[in-house]
């Protein structure tokens, strides 16, 4: 039976990772409790049962971390370290609470969701915010999703959102859900440094219409381009999933339905590329008032 060792409530910070942490015996079989534990985290019941998530890899922990977020466990391989600068991290996941699990790197190979997994993963409670969280600026821009089906595509939408300053992203009628390691994953944290909402469409339409925020709905079949649209004002960009598009309820109770015009022989983009050319286009106009 391997040995783990607890360390003391807490440790001075620093930038290298402490001697405790380094004398930890490493779990060397995946039939341990902690690991099996984890794994079922791949799964969305359990996840959702534990009312945990994983975050792996050094740029979604530090997010996670410097936006506020806390780990209970961290399980860590330094024989993997990429970057040089994981240690500090440990170190950080250690005062901020976290119990310190170290693995072999077979052990974290089987845990790990990367294919070229970098030594860090980290498990903590999941993040669910409501409508009732958002708060609005002067001019707030969401960007809204609806029935989005593929991680990949949710956590490059968040990723955009933040990159371009958007103020939250609006979840409804979720098919993945936020809190799936691989939307952590492609977002490169970015779930962690802006609000994310999950609600269904006649709630959020009906929240947005009573803060006078304006519904621009992106569609293959518009007849306005989306850089003719003033995106100046208070504005909620509305993408539908990847293979439906946007409901009819959203299309009907939109201010504006837009498109981006497709030169060549396809005619639509991909549901990630399509928001980000109509964030980075809201950015640009805010830019330029």
């Amino acid at each position: 039976m391997q040995r783990l060792v607890c360390l003391a409530a807490a440790h001075h910070k620093g930038s290298t990772m402490s001697s405790d942490a380094r004398e930890l015996a490493a779990i060397t079989s995946v039939r341990n409790p902690r690991i099996k534990q984890v794994l079922k985290l791949r799964r969305r019941p359990h996840r959702d049962a534990l009312g945990l998530l994983a975050v792996e890899g050094y740029r979604e922990l530090r997010r996670a971390l410097h936006n506020g977020w806390r780990p209970r466990r961290l399980f860590f391989c330094p024989e993997m370290f990429r970057g040089g600068n994981e240690p500090a991290l440990v170190t950080e996941c250690d005062v901020s609470g976290a119990e310190l699990i170290r693995c072999s790197e077979k052990v974290f190979h089987k845990i790990a969701y990367r294919d070229r997994p970098e030594g860090l993963l980290a498990v903590g409670p999941q993040l669910h915010l409501s409508l009732a969280d958002l708060k609005l600026p002067g001019t707030p821009l969401f960007l809204v999703t609806q029935s989005i089906e593929k991680p990949g595509n949710l956590g490059t939408m968040l990723r955009s959102a933040d990159a371009a300053g958007a103020h939250g992203v609006i979840v409804c009628d979720r098919t993945t859900d936020i809190n799936n390691p691989n939307v952590v994953r492609a977002s490169l944290g970015a779930l962690f440094a802006l609000p994310v909402v999950e609600a269904e469409t006649g709630e959020t339409i009906n929240w947005l219409r009573r803060r006078g925020i304006r519904i621009i709905a992106a569609s293959p079949h518009a007849s306005e381009t989306y850089y003719a649209v003033d995106m100046t004002v208070p504005a909620a960009l509305v993408v539908g999933s990847e293979q439906y598009g946007l409901g009819q309820r959203w299309l009907e109770s939109s201010d504006h339905r837009v498109l981006i015009p497709m030169r060549g022989q396809c005619d639509s983009l991909n549901v990630a590329a399509a928001a980000t050319i109509l964030l980075f286009e809201a950015a640009r106009q805010r830019d330029r008032k």
